[in-house]
């Protein structure tokens, strides 16, 4: 089944047309149409195995589709220099980045990333004031400006979430992608980097977001779009109030599923 998901008067980011990625032989994605348009912030969700991470992969072109056509931020995958794109697509993935085993001071690390260094050398702050202005407000964003001195392997992992968040924001991406962003913290941290979040994704200057995530209690409030995925097909996209319902959640998941909404909150429950 292809699907596709539109809106956003002020032009597309994303286009996607029978996208498919095989990789020694597995199918990771089969046939995908799929559009995301400015300012509208679109969850991928489905079980493990899915295509989630494969599909935010093609989305930060860092992986080639092996058939179909693909075009980010105006960029057409083989007709264009991605690298000219990149650096405007903010890739947010704790299976990529290994910044768990930094220890720089966090304003230090933000600072060296419109550089593209990976690790910083001496204090990139040191005499440029507008490069301070921007790693703070990119800590500001996300409730993290208290933790601009403090060394990464001291934070806790909801809180090396931020730094991951504030690292892509300090570039002022045009496309924001969060792989499971939720993943490894607890209740407590969950919710209050689910209650950044929405600050941040309501913010009308915000980034336009794709979030992956297996849970739709994870999801954003300011989320307006959702893409379900099995076996690396599209189950069901469009808007999330017609996409997350009973029917089309159980088929992706493969077992029934009860769906409800509660104050702009999103839960399921297995059950009849």
């Amino acid at each position: 089944m292809a699907a596709v998901v539109t809106g956003g008067a002020a032009g597309t980011v994303v286009r996607l047309r029978g996208v498919g990625v095989r990789v020694g032989g597995a199918r990771l994605l089969d046939d995908v149409d799929l559009e995301v348009g400015a300012g509208r912030h679109l969850a991928v969700l489905g079980p493990n195995g899915a295509g989630k991470t494969t599909l935010l992969r093609v989305l930060a072109t860092r992986t080639f589709p092996s058939s179909g056509a693909a075009e980010v931020l105006g960029a057409r995958f083989g007709a264009a220099d991605l690298r000219t794109v990149r650096p405007r697509v903010g890739f947010v993935s704790v299976a990529a980045d290994g910044l768990d085993r930094a220890r720089a001071r966090v304003d230090h690390l933000l600072a060296c990333a419109p550089t593209g260094a990976t690790w910083p050398v001496g204090d990139p702050l040191a005499g440029d004031p507008a490069l301070a202005g921007r790693v703070a407000a990119a800590l500001g964003r996300v409730g993290a400006g208290h933790l601009a001195d403090r060394r990464l392997d001291t934070l806790s992992q909801g809180e090396r979430q931020r730094i991951r968040i504030a690292r892509a924001l300090v570039m002022d991406p045009a496309l924001l992608l969060l792989d499971e962003p939720f993943a490894g913290l607890d209740l407590g941290g969950r919710e209050s980097l689910l209650a950044d979040l929405d600050r941040l994704l309501a913010d009308p200057g915000a980034p336009t977001t794709v979030l992956v995530t297996h849970h739709l209690e994870e999801l954003p409030t300011a989320v307006a779009d959702a893409v379900l995925l099995r076996g690396g097909r599209v189950v069901a996209a469009g808007p999330a109030a017609e996409v997350l319902t009973d029917g089309p959640v159980s088929s992706a998941f493969a077992l029934p599923v009860r769906v409800a909404r509660d104050g702009g909150r999103w839960r399921a429950v297995a059950g009849g």
